[in-house]
């Protein structure tokens, strides 16, 4: 019999696949602001810039004028002790914080949301942002980081600014055990070994004369055991196909 695979293993979900989330602060969302009855502007400080493990932003700690505290990623420009405003009249300066139908065209934000209430989903990595397009009756048309383009509510909130961190990944890791304590801190697997360059007692993938490919077929089934359901899982074509459709279409 063949060792339990990595696959197997990590499915399991021991502390070996796990980040410590001792280390971690808080989550990176804003204070419930769709509220009724809220007075707005609210005018908020920046406590604290704080480092996170597996965070490449730092994080901002705001205290609202009523005493809540949240934290968001820190966008470019901020200090501590700086001042900012939440709610749709509040000002386009950086680091505050306004639903998108209040944002003119062209700024640049940080931190935004994808439903009404849900924190914050977009543009939160170091150094990312989106853009404000335009206002459109079926939302507000925005500019994602990846850039695509999406609608999204008008009510959604989002942070003036770019997410600070920008030059993170310009500089090398340089050592591997830099990039291995990186790497576990966001629950990572460091380093990676091909199936095919083990024995076949140790992956479905393994034991054959050429490291290039497994000397078998690697695709499985959807309904595969997880000690067979690596590769290709439920692959609706394979590379072969794909390429006699290609020489077809050229010769067309």
């Amino acid at each position: 019999m063949g060792r339990r695979i990595r696959v197997q293993r990590r499915g399991r979900g021991g502390s070996t696949f796990r980040s410590l989330p001792h280390k971690r602060i808080s989550p990176s969302k804003y204070f419930r602001l769709h509220k009724t009855g809220v007075k707005y502007p609210l005018t908020a400080s920046i406590k604290e810039l704080l480092h996170e493990p597996g965070r490449g932003s730092p994080l901002a700690k705001i205290r609202l004028e009523t005493g809540a505290v949240f934290y968001i990623v820190a966008p470019e420009g901020i200090s501590i002790d700086q001042e900012i405003e939440l709610g749709p009249s509040a000002q386009a300066a950086i680091g505050n914080i306004l639903p998108v139908s209040q944002i003119s065209p062209g700024t640049l934000i940080c931190n935004l949301e994808h439903n009404p209430g849900d924190g914050g989903k977009f543009a939160k990595a170091s150094g990312t942002y989106a853009t404000i397009v335009s206002h459109t009756s079926k939302g507000t048309l925005v500019k994602l980081p990846s850039k695509k383009l999406t609608y999204i509510s008008d009510s959604c909130l989002a942070t003036i600014g770019v997410v600070s961190g920008a030059g993170r990944t310009s500089k090398p890791f340089l050592k591997a055990g830099t990039k291995s304590h990186w790497m576990s801190a966001k629950g990572r697997m460091y380093p990676t070994t091909k199936g095919v360059a083990m024995n076949a007692s140790d992956h479905p993938h393994g034991g054959g004369a050429h490291k290039s490919h497994s000397m078998r077929p690697t695709t499985v089934s959807r309904n595969s055991p997880p000690g067979q359901k690596v590769g290709l899982i439920a692959a609706r074509q394979t590379g072969r196909a794909l390429s006699v459709r290609a020489r077809q279409r050229r010769i067309s």
